[in-house]
């Protein structure tokens, strides 16, 4: 397929993405065109979050999957070369948000984000959080490249 994208190793995720642990919720990009990203989000039991969210009964809190959402969505505008150079991705909206099932430790998240449009420098995408085959999270996610972000 003409679409198709180089997967990026770790090392090319982390040259496009700007996070770090604790806050890279990506693992790995599986697929990637110019208008699709899959990606997936390891949820392991030693996440910090998980000490507080709840005691107990540890949920990967609903925010935090929708910012997995948005690093997908940032890798696929950032791959894409539709940027501009040196382009940082900065979140600005999210509509439509629904939490459909709790992603618990062990789940393995699949991250599907498609490009709905973009008018530089505005990106709409849609997006879906999946735990196997079922639906844990959507949202519709608004994203606007900036050239520098203040302290």
């Amino acid at each position: 397929m003409p679409d198709d994208i180089k997967v990026p190793d770790l090392d090319q995720l982390l040259a496009l993405l700007p996070h770090r642990y604790p806050f890279l919720l990506i693992d790995r990009v599986l697929e990637l065109s110019k208008t699709h990203v899959a990606a997936i989000k390891n949820v392991a039991f030693n996440e910090p979050y998980f000490a507080g969210h709840f005691p107990g009964r540890p949920v990967m809190p609903g925010v935090l999957v929708i910012e997995s959402l948005a690093h997908a969505s940032a890798v696929l505008a950032l791959s894409t070369g539709a940027a501009g150079s040196g382009a940082f991705f900065m979140l600005t909206g999210i509509d439509k948000v629904r939490l459909r099932r709790q992603v618990l430790p062990g789940d393995q998240l699949r991250l599907e984000v498609e490009l709905q449009r973009y008018h530089r420098p505005l990106w709409k995408m849609h997006g879906l959080a999946k735990v196997g085959d079922e639906l844990a999270a959507e949202a519709d996610l608004s994203a606007m490249e900036v050239n520098e972000v203040s302290p």
